[in-house]
């Protein structure tokens, strides 16, 4: 105590200074940042995506340490998106086939269907089958159900939807709450946009095949357009993500466009999901991405930044620090 208060006595407007930032910095959205949970650890939802459920966020994504790389979710709670407190896996998968002799789950995303009050998480499954020595042959999606919306998650089935190729999957709730699927499609070279069925433990009917071969497809319903962003076929490698607008999720689509300078590769990072804050005085898209660090995808960063967006237009600003007001919309 007698440290402190010397310290205090000799450098008093250090010490607030130091105060006030630390206090600024717990407050904010640091982009590209460790982002610590409530234990101090840092978050590990990479690929993910957000829903919202009584009155709290819930962030799932892939878990990355040493025993459980590409086999299970985890789930973190927050009322401000800025403290997350961790909630533990919600699903950590067995071998998902029999075909399959090595398997892998990426980009986790829960849907919270409204009519049967469950939690349906869908998720890419791929991996190596018998016969094969060739990785990502399996390129399907896998379905896992819950009653609440930490888990836990029971595995149900793996299937590709609408009988094609799914690799990196995204997920797009309407304003009307008619859920969507989009995933990539390889050999047709470009993505797919799927209605889900009634219960969303199936894909029931393409809504657009976008023939354009992007990856981590996300979407948003912004003021009487869709606006749709991903990224290009540079695997862990950051590439120029780019967005495409359409009147109708059906189409047409617009020619795609950047969303930040081409020389940046997206500040390094790749599209996972969009997350729309309506507020009382303004709405507000955040982009959200991963910034992948494929040696030590345990480290991988986040990268999140609020859009300038309206008109057609879509452009992710230069990351740095920044807070929202969830009631307001407002961001700065």
């Amino acid at each position: 105590m007698t440290l402190i208060i010397n310290t205090m006595n000799k450098f008093p407007l250090l010490f607030l200074l130091l105060v006030i930032t630390t206090i600024a910095q717990s407050q904010t959205i640091r982009p590209g940042a460790i982002w610590p949970d409530n234990n101090s650890n840092h978050i590990q939802a990479h690929g993910g995506a957000i829903i919202q459920y009584h009155h709290q966020y819930y962030w799932y994504g892939e878990t990355y340490d040493a025993d459980t790389v590409h086999k299970s979710v985890n789930c973190y709670n927050s009322k401000d998106l800025i403290h997350w407190t961790y909630k533990g896996k919600v699903l950590t998968m067995s071998m998902p086939d029999t075909v399959l002799t090595q398997f892998k789950l990426e980009r986790p995303k829960v849907f919270y269907n409204v009519r049967t009050r469950k939690f349906v998480l869908y998720m890419h499954l791929d991996g190596v089958a018998h016969g094969s020595d060739r990785d990502y042959s399996f390129a399907s999606v896998g379905v896992a159900l819950s009653n609440k919306p930490a888990g836990p998650f029971k595995f149900i089935r793996a299937f590709r939807p609408l009988g094609d190729e799914s690799r990196d999957i995204g997920q797009f709730i309407d304003d009307d709450g008619t859920a969507y699927l989009i995933f990539e499609d390889r050999p047709s070279g470009g993505f797919h946009i799927a209605r889900l069925s009634a219960d969303y433990l199936d894909v029931q009917k393409e809504a657009a095949f976008i023939k354009q071969p992007m990856e981590g497809g996300a979407i948003v319903h912004y003021h009487g357009l869709y606006y749709v962003i991903g990224s290009h076929l540079t695997g862990w490698s950051p590439n120029p993500n780019q967005y495409a607008t359409a009147r109708s999720i059906s189409g047409p689509w617009s020619i795609f466009k950047d969303i930040a300078p081409p020389q940046t590769n997206t500040y390094n990072s790749q599209s996972s999901f969009l997350l729309k804050i309506a507020g009382s005085k303004s709405t507000t898209v955040i982009f959200m991405a991963d910034q992948w660090k494929p040696d030590s995808l345990w480290d991988s960063r986040y990268l999140w930044m609020p859009l300038r967006i309206g008109d057609g237009q879509l452009a992710l600003p230069a990351p740095k620090p920044w807070a929202i007001n969830l009631k307001t919309g407002v961001w700065k």
